[in-house]
């Protein structure tokens, strides 16, 4: 249901945070490198076949000149989210972000933080929890945990400091 792609195999421990995200959620995805400079033809081919192979939503990771998000959007009318990538060969990673977020008008890319899979993976969950309801029972399932975790932590707290805490 949801391409995963990247630039190269060392772009995976940063895209493996998507696919864990949609594992845990149950939503299926394929995972595999995709260079838009070392194999272009594999790149378009990846794109144009991408919505008769069932795809509904692209997360493309890529680091450097972080073409890959971009020209995928390119040949394809799904949508695409580019997670930018603080490589070895990478300015901060300044020029990753900037070649995903400045696409041309006409080829938009949902562009998440520098490193953010995670935030692609449940982006791309989103997108397709607006046609699958079971989908978006999970993300709602998914929100409140992370609320409760959050009034954990404040109870916790009042428990360190209960003389202290600003309520």
């Amino acid at each position: 249901m949801i391409g995963i792609i990247m630039g190269s195999q060392s772009d995976l421990p940063i895209m493996q945070q998507a696919a864990d995200f949609l594992k845990s959620l149950e939503i299926p995805y394929e995972l595999t490198v995709v260079s838009a400079h070392r194999t272009p033809e594999r790149m378009f081919d990846y794109a144009k076949t991408a919505k008769e192979r069932g795809l509904k939503v692209i997360i493309a990771g890529a680091g450097g000149a972080a073409h890959l998000p971009g020209m995928v959007a390119s040949c394809t009318t799904l949508p695409v989210i580019g997670v930018p990538i603080l490589s070895s060969n990478s300015i901060d990673g300044w020029d990753s972000v900037l070649s995903i977020l400045q696409m041309p008008s006409g080829i938009p890319v949902a562009t998440v933080a520098l490193n953010g899979a995670t935030n692609a993976g449940i982006l791309a969950a989103k997108i397709i929890g607006t046609s699958e309801s079971e989908v978006s029972q999970k993300l709602e399932t998914y929100q409140n945990s992370l609320k409760d975790k959050v009034l954990g932590t404040v109870d916790e707290i009042k428990k360190l400091h209960p003389n202290e805490f600003d309520k």
